[in-house]
């Protein structure tokens, strides 16, 4: 008789493991058709705004987060890459591959206020609270520039050691950015731009997407040629795990009340990595998006995971866009 109240135990306690695994799982819950034939890149969702901001063509489409409505577009800026906020300053910047330029706007207005020279096709881009900067990652100048957020000035350009991807603060005067055709994680002071590190990320290769755990110190790159979310210890530049995720992939994010860590892969899968702990890392969710769907982003207040993506066709070696497809998936619980 303890035998089978035991087994029974057993099982009511496997099937209440099993709902709440099934609980925990992320879903697809919708799809935010937007105007606009043209490519993209970042997107980036901001609770202190309370808006999406997508990158689309020469603009950026501003949509608000808990209606997910479009509400505004930012115009003029070709080559579009990146947004940052600087709530602080009432400012935000967006970076302009083409005009080798970050583009300023109002965060009330929505307008263009001032443009600012970079280096070379700037890419990538984060506003640092701790040294009140903006860095841009500037992709064919092999370099970062950092603008004071309050005047527009800038304060220096420092060169690094190739092709610069997206970047992390650890809120400590601390920059870390991947290093795309290096396959390493570069260290650099905000203040000061001198680099401090150089650290290789191997087994993982041509790292994109990037985002950080400060209580656990933890680095987490998405390296795409090799298809490895790469986990590194950010105080010495440690290798901690590699895990395998989807194709095409060109960002990720940590999800601090889950402790998890989402990439979005281009064949069209979020692949969910686990952190059970500072040295132990799973997979534990392969979830079909949509394909193109590579880049992202995550809003802690809405809980939901945002990725850009279309339809895309290939003709003559050109990427080719059905019109009408372009769409924000929309992903939680």
């Amino acid at each position: 008789m303890k035998t089978i109240k035991f087994l029974l135990i057993i099982a009511a306690f496997c099937a209440f493991q099993a709902a709440q695994a099934q609980k925990s799982e992320y879903k697809v819950l919708k799809n935010i058709s937007l105007e606009g034939d043209a490519g993209w890149d970042y997107l980036l969702a901001d609770d202190a705004t309370q808006r999406l901001y997508v990158s689309h063509g020469t603009m950026v489409q501003v949509l608000d987060i808990k209606t997910e409505k479009l509400i505004g577009t930012i115009t003029g800026t070709p080559g579009v890459h990146g947004i940052a906020i600087a709530i602080e300053f009432g400012k935000g910047f967006i970076t302009a591959g083409r005009l080798d330029s970050v583009v300023v706007f109002d965060l009330k207005t929505l307008q263009v206020t001032a443009k600012i020279k970079t280096d070379k096709n700037p890419d990538a881009v984060l506003y640092d609270p701790y040294s009140k900067r903006i860095f841009t990652f500037n992709g064919r100048g092999s370099s970062v520039t950092a603008i004071d957020a309050k005047t527009n000035e800038v304060a220096g350009t420092m060169p690094v050691s190739g092709k610069p991807e997206a970047a992390v603060s650890d809120g400590k005067g601390n920059i870390f950015v991947n290093i795309e055709d290096k396959s390493n994680i570069t260290k650099f002071d905000a203040k000061s731009l001198k680099i401090q590190a150089e650290w290789p990320l191997d087994p993982g290769k041509e790292p994109s997407g990037l985002a950080i755990d400060l209580k656990t110190n933890r680095l987490f790159s998405a390296c795409g040629d090799s298809k490895t979310i790469v986990v590194m210890d950010c105080t010495n530049g440690k290798i901690i795990a590699s895990l395998p995720m989807g194709d095409g992939c060109d960002g990720l994010v940590f999800i601090k009340e889950d402790q998890n860590i989402a990439a979005s892969c281009g064949e069209g899968v979020l692949t969910v990595v686990h952190q059970k702990s500072p040295k132990d890392y799973i997979v534990v969710q392969t979830l079909p998006t949509r394909k193109s769907a590579r880049t992202i982003t995550y809003s802690e207040a809405e809980n939901k995971i945002y990725m850009s993506s279309a339809d895309v066709t290939m003709e003559n070696n050109h990427r080719k866009m059905t019109p009408g497809s372009f769409q924000v998936v929309v992903v939680g619980k």
